[in-house]
């Protein structure tokens, strides 16, 4: 099954394509691949063999029924959190609807126990050319299409095609070394990639979604609609109301049930994604019953608002389910792009004015810890002096970038709590002093002569308690900031066309991060209309390291070249770091089972793919009310 970008960990790596011309398959140059496998990864581990009969965190014998409902957990793609407008999920027009990946197959899916490997659900097995340069693809005979159409090489062909002429900016970034699908009959498509393509890029390929050829060839592939789409995945879309709600449907003989990747998983008969335009009347629908489970993003919440009867009862339960994943990093991005940000004096003194262990006391309880790195949570965050092979990487770029590089890592200034720390105020003070911003008549001047200005842009008001002690702090340091709180629709569009100064964002990083750098860190994503590079960041030597870390042969040399890109961006003080959570905060009426040891690698912990309605459970929370 496809998963969209950053959706969830067992979904699309983020990764990168390219590709050479190639002859087509015929018996004599057949034997140029290798022997077919069952799965990949990005160095070549596979935890289960070609015999396997299912995940091992999966339940095999998970009973199917029942509904499972939340409110949308992340985004993906065109996707927002409050609202949807459209079926087109892959796309830039419109607002997608949540759970599309849930409608489509894929040739592999990932194994959520495992940092990068997939294994076949539309392709039964995958050969690998000498050069790792070509791929062949055989499909399942039995692959369909939710009208009961086969599903075609010429489909999976198509699709890749498509996506990479047409798809999202997002997706264009990573299949940007990708030069074309073949299909060679109705089981065997070829895949190719170009020379020094990223080792994980087959992996992004092999998980996106595979769209029926047929049903587009009427259609506008690029169009934001509310045309539901022709699948092949364990669910279709079912009754939806736009901006409130949309289900989707268990697909009852779903081709693919017993294949080993599936068994266990998707149970439910019903997954339902609720909108709501505010996070507290969000909550407030939990607490009735309007929707089943909820991963908690909101420290505030959590320290203080389960406390309703339902929880006093026991009807709905809580859970701390540890996050050992990446967590990525959370922060004030600063957009360079603007004249106003182009010293990294201006965004040091920015970094030096918020008070985060005094937010952290004040507004979110103590429940979280200081983010310092996109990698957050991972070993592959810089700590302590460069090592050699570090040092290796990031020496010809010396007088290149900031000298700090080759020191200790920069980390925020840790305050004294008060909301107001002098210190760190002076340090800003003097910073902004010597980036050519002086103080007059009580303003903080830039340059130009105009008074230094900061437009915060929101979509939704939860979080304006985070920002008003910062705004605060910069009101004394003479600059006048403002929070711009705006739909989710204007949202979206302004943050894709980069016209904000500072908004708020969440860096999430695979195990075995890949292309996916590319839309966050390189000098082409900062250019790209939609994607990840909110501060504009365009560095050479950020671009050199990037393109290291995507060619690494090994796990070690991969882990080497990310801390050297963690120093870099580090060093460039293109945000202003929050906090990250090394916990899942789940709660869910207890009508739900789940396997004892949850997978590591499953977002949410894995609630919606291999969780199950328990209907013993559901029939005592009936009687209970």
């Amino acid at each position: 099954m496809s998963q969209l970008l950053n959706l969830s960990r067992r979904g699309v790596l983020g990764l990168g394509l390219g590709a050479l011309s190639i002859p087509l398959l015929t018996p004599a140059n057949a034997a140029e691949f290798g022997a077919e496998s069952h799965g990949m990864s990005a160095f070549g581990d596979l935890k289960y063999p070609v015999d396997f009969p299912h995940f091992d965190y999966v339940n095999p014998d998970a009973p199917k029924g029942g509904m499972f409902s939340q409110v949308p957990p992340t985004r993906g793609y065109n996707q927002s959190f409050y609202t949807f407008n459209s079926f087109n999920a892959f796309i830039l027009k419109g607002e997608g609807a949540q759970g599309m990946d849930l409608t489509f197959a894929s040739l592999m899916v990932r194994a959520a126990d495992e940092p990068d490997a997939i294994y076949g659900l539309a392709a039964k097995s995958v050969a690998i050319s000498p050069d790792k340069l070509t791929y062949r693809f055989t499909i399942r005979p039995e692959a369909r299409f939710h009208d009961g159409s086969k599903l075609t090489a010429y489909d999976v062909a198509f699709s890749l095609n498509v996506l990479k002429e047409k798809g999202h900016p997002l997706i264009l970034v990573q299949l940007r070394d990708f030069v074309k699908a073949e299909a060679l009959d109705d089981a065997t498509v070829l895949v190719t990639f170009a020379a020094k393509r990223a080792r994980d890029v087959p992996l992004y390929v092999a998980t996106l979604p595979i769209f029926s050829k047929a049903y587009y060839s009427g259609r506008a592939f690029d169009e934001s609609t509310l045309d539901v789409p022709l699948g092949s995945g364990p669910y279709k879309v079912g009754r939806y109301e736009i901006n409130r709600f949309v289900e989707l449907e268990r697909v009852r003989d779903w081709w693919a049930a017993d294949l080993p990747v599936n068994r266990g998983s998707y149970n439910y008969d019903t997954v339902r994604y609720e909108f709501y335009r505010d996070r507290d009347v969000a909550f407030e629908g939990f607490t009735a019953k309007t929707y089943l489970y909820r991963e908690e993003f909101t420290a505030r919440i959590w320290a203080t608002r389960y406390d309703f009867p339902a929880i006093k009862d026991g009807r709905v339960k809580r859970e701390l389910v540890p996050d050992e994943t990446p967590s990525g990093g959370q922060g004030w991005f600063i957009n360079t792009r603007r004249d106003k940000f182009k010293d990294p004096r201006v965004r040091e003194a920015l970094i030096h004015a918020f008070d985060f262990e005094w937010t952290n006391k004040t507004v979110m309880y103590g429940a979280y810890a200081r983010a310092v790195s996109p990698f957050q949570n991972s070993d592959m965050v810089a700590v302590g002096p460069p090592s050699a092979d570090e040092l290796k990487l990031l020496e010809p770029y010396r007088g290149q970038v900031p000298d700090d590089v080759f020191g200790e890592p920069f980390v925020p200034p840790v305050t004294d709590g008060s909301g107001q720390d002098r210190a760190l105020l002076r340090k800003a003070t003097q910073l902004l002093q010597q980036a050519g911003l002086p103080v007059k008549d009580g303003k903080r001047l830039l340059p130009n002569g105009e008074v230094f200005q900061i437009e915060f842009l929101l979509d939704e008001p939860a979080f304006q308690p985070h920002h008003a002690t910062f705004i605060k702090n910069l009101a004394l340091l003479g600059i006048e900031a403002n929070i711009r709180q705006v739909d989710a629709v204007q949202y979206r569009a302004r943050v894709e066309a980069f016209d904000f100064d500072v908004t708020t964002e969440r860096l999430t990083m695979e195990a075995t991060p890949g292309d996916s750098l590319r839309p966050y860190f390189t000098s082409e994503s900062a250019k790209t209309k939609g994607s990840h590079n909110l501060a504009g960041i365009a560095s050479p030597a950020i671009d050199a390291l990037v393109d290291k870390a995507i060619a690494a042969e090994t796990r070690a040399d991969l882990t080497v070249a990310c801390r050297a890109i963690d120093r870099l961006f580090r060093a460039g003080r293109y945000w202003i770091p929050q906090w990250y959570n090394a916990n899942h905060r789940l709660a869910y009426w207890d009508q739900f089972g789940h396997p004892a040891k949850l997978p590591k690698y499953a977002s949410g912990a894995g609630a919606r793919d291999i969780w199950w309605y328990d209907a013993a459970k559901a029939a005592k929370l009936e009687q209970a009310k």
